[in-house]
């Protein structure tokens, strides 16, 4: 229920506006519980094969550098081996997510319909509440807009009066409908990759040099839904405040040995293939997925986290709901929030976070690794429980600093870290303030 109330397509829902302790006594509209579940079955682009191993091999060492466990690659050699023109585009995934669609959809109509007999023949039909919900798949409307009620783009139930009941609709009628516009939205993908093939390559399709590159080098765009990407930012720091992201989306891919702070009420956060890196994100009311990352530290204000197929990271988290651990995992750790900006709180505030609730130190690891389903899982071995997340040593806790770059300050505004934290992990704090000040009243010592 907490991962669904995550995805929910309408914020109206009583289940996403519930406070973390009342989603079990709200509960789910089967029909949105139904749909979710069906699309588990769904299966994300998987990298096609490098074409030359022996190169990989020459660059990439064969084992893993961690004690007792050996794999063919790990998560993010997995990601560099594979090259920009081996990894699934954007175009690829939504491509990839429509034919998922065209290939269900009378199974997924079927779900939300309803059986009606007239003159003896029994039929299946949608209301349009039934309808709406498809809004959990299908989103009309323009780039970056919130888009239209799902009802208002179809032709059966746009003028519907909203004082009378709308009468329902012929499933085999939706259904043929929607393949329509299915059909069309695949082709419109398919007519932008070939421009693309076609054309010379984009800065976003060549793999960027870690040697060469300068923040003029990272990719900083905009896409549908308001997803906001940040790629290739390597050896640099790189700043985006709320000014510059209204309620968007993020998406943080391939940077490495950097620091990216992402100050601004977000919807969605992911972080894809990063190592060596320090990731700051601001408020996020919905979810952040971190994936297939090395040696990043991630510190983040957000409702939920899902850490997938990283190894050796450190997160910083100020979370109100457990964090998730799914896949293959390797020396993780966890520890509270530690760090704070000026708009923090008024961010925070706008995306539904409650700084009384940390649930940092509770880790749910989730299943095991299937062979099958990950990449970096060692040929020949049986499937293995997810490994968790160990608590970082509050000895090693200090706060981190964001550099001051708001100006014109409200009075109000953020001066402290607002999530409270544990005893042992203060004490270690006020011990590292202490010992920063200038020493008073010794003796300098010559050496």
């Amino acid at each position: 229920l907490d991962t669904l109330s995550s995805v929910l397509h309408s914020e109206s829902d009583p289940l996403v506006t519930a406070r973390p302790e009342d989603v079990d006594s709200i509960g789910a509209d089967l029909r949105d519980l139904v749909l979710f579940l069906y699309i588990q079955s769904y299966k994300r682009l998987l990298p096609r094969s490098h074409k030359d191993s022996a190169a990989v091999a020459d660059v990439w060492p064969s084992t893993s550098a961690f004690d007792g466990y050996l794999s063919a690659l790990s998560p993010l050699q997995l990601v560099r081996s594979n090259t920009r023109r081996f990894m699934p585009s954007h175009a690829d995934e939504e491509a990839h997510q429509l034919s998922y669609l065209q290939k269900h959809l009378a199974n997924i109509l079927s779900l939300l319909s309803e059986h009606v007999e007239e003159e003896g023949k029994e039929s299946m039909v949608l209301t349009i509440e039934g309808f709406e919900h498809l809004g959990f798949l299908i989103h009309f409307g323009d780039k970056g807009s919130e888009g239209v009620p799902l009802s208002q783009a179809a032709p059966f139930f746009a003028n519907s009066d909203p004082d009378m009941p709308a009468v329902p609709v012929l499933a085999s009628q939706v259904h043929d409908w929607l393949l329509e516009i299915i059909a069309a939205s695949l082709e419109h993908v398919s007519e932008k990759n070939s421009a693309k093939e076609s054309g010379s390559p984009s800065s976003s399709d060549q793999d960027i040099a870690m040697s060469d590159a300068s923040p003029s080098s990272a990719k900083a765009s905009q896409s549908a839904r308001s997803s906001f990407f940040i790629e290739g930012v390597s050896k640099s720091s790189y700043v985006k405040q709320a000014s510059d992201l209204k309620n968007s989306s993020v998406k943080v891919i391939n940077c490495h040995d950097s620091v990216i702070y992402v100050l601004a009420p977000l919807r969605y956060a992911t972080i894809y293939g990063c190592s060596d890196a320090t990731i700051v994100l601001g408020a996020v009311g919905k979810a952040v997925r971190v994936e297939h990352c090395e040696r990043v530290h991630v510190i983040l204000a957000s409702k939920r986290v899902c850490i997938v197929n990283c190894r050796e990271c450190i997160f910083f988290l100020g979370v109100n709901q457990r964090p998730l651990i799914v896949g293959d995992n390797h020396k993780l750790q966890v520890a509270p929030y530690n760090t704070f900006y000026s708009q923090l709180e008024e961010h925070m505030t706008e995306v539904g976070i409650d700084a009384t609730i940390n649930r940092w130190h509770e880790p749910l690891a989730l299943g095991v690794i299937d062979p099958h389903d990950s990449l970096s899982h060692p040929a020949g071995v049986a499937d293995a429980q997810t490994e968790s997340a160990a608590c970082l040593d509050p000895d090693q806790f200090t706060n981190f600093l964001i550099p001051n770059w708001f100006e014109g300050e409200p009075t109000k505004s953020t001066r402290n870290n607002p999530f409270p934290l544990p005893d042992p992990y203060f004490t270690s704090q006020q011990r590292n303030v202490i010992a920063l000040k200038p020493n008073q009243g010794l003796q300098t010592l010559t050496l």
